[in-house]
């Protein structure tokens, strides 16, 4: 058995707490009853989370599925070097994401959600785990001269002589 990559855990859930987050409950609230998505400090967390937990990293044996465009965000998180690459960073700003979100019943989803990946992610730390972008590896163009295979250089095999003689039916039809 291998070694758990944490961090593949901690991704999933962050990322599920930061759409819990942006869409998650109404925003309930005197004349806004039934409208999602009009509380800002809730959503743009959720935004911040969702941004930065998309892209997936790469991991240490094995291979990684790419999320769906995920090749432009990756770019955006490489931008900011180690405040997005350090796992003790993401367990530090998820756990102060978490806390104001705390106090409102319709994020509390989000919020136990952000705690656990806040946890998984220093555990993820700890253990030595860092993020990794998926680089794409150029294709390498097939040259003309080695897809062309050699012929063979013994014959094929043939049945022994006495099978290879006709049948009595063959001989008369």
């Amino acid at each position: 058995m291998g070694q758990i990559e944490w961090a593949m855990w901690a991704n999933e859930q962050a990322l599920a707490a930061g759409l819990s987050e942006w869409g998650g409950g109404s925003g309930e609230g005197p004349g806004r009853a039934g409208t999602p998505f009009l509380d800002p400090p809730r959503s743009v967390a959720g935004v911040l989370v969702c941004l930065l937990e998309y892209p997936r990293s790469k991991r240490k044996k094995g291979s990684t599925m790419e999320r769906c465009g995920q090749k432009y965000m990756t770019v955006v998180v490489k931008a900011f070097g180690p405040l997005t690459r350090n796992y003790y960073v993401r367990a530090i700003l998820h756990a102060a994401l978490a806390v104001p979100a705390g106090f409102l019943l319709s994020t509390i989803l989000g919020t136990v959600c952000l705690g656990i990946a806040s946890g998984i992610y220093l555990l993820a730390a700890v253990r030595g785990e860092e993020w990794r972008p998926i680089e794409q590896k150029p294709r390498e163009r097939p040259h003309v001269g080695d897809t062309i295979k050699q012929p063979p250089s013994n014959p094929p095999p043939r049945p022994p002589a006495d099978a290879r003689k006709k049948q009595p039916a063959e001989v008369g039809g």
